[in-house]
């Protein structure tokens, strides 16, 4: 019970340490290890997500957020049936990945270059939210 104060979350490193505590928990999943991420730090409020989707074009991954949970999916579909592999070195199955994002997180863009989905991140906290500095008058 709090009495006489207000105590203010500090939004900006709970949203991302509960992004780093998910991919903690999912990199601890071995089965869950498809397909292989980084997550960059490029900024004090800028996150990058990188995936490693070899074989994957535009047009086979959707992403979407909803309810502060990043989803991408992937699903490849072959293009010749006829193709028959000597040696499948680089797996283009199908796949589910998810990440919980801050309150305040959103996802400013997307690219694909060179086999690598890449997620930009940023927090944007909204004016109302951020410190006021006061005044002292005389």
């Amino acid at each position: 019970m709090m009495t006489g104060s207000f105590a203010y979350p500090n939004s900006v490193f709970l949203g991302f340490d509960h992004i780093a505590e998910e991919l903690t928990r999912i990199r601890e999943k071995a089965n869950d290890a498809y397909p292989p991420h980084n997550v960059v730090k490029t900024d004090e409020m800028k996150y990058t997500v990188e995936l490693a989707v070899a074989g994957f074009t535009r047009e086979n991954i959707d992403i979407e957020v909803k309810d502060h949970v990043l989803t991408i999916k992937g699903e490849r579909v072959q293009r010749r049936p006829q193709e028959q592999y000597i040696h499948r070195g680089l797996s283009t199955r199908k796949f589910t990945r998810s990440f919980r994002l801050s309150e305040y997180t959103e996802v400013v863009g997307a690219d694909l270059r060179d086999g690598i989905l890449i997620i930009d991140l940023e927090v944007i906290i909204p004016q109302d939210e951020l410190p006021k500095k006061i005044t002292i008058k005389r």
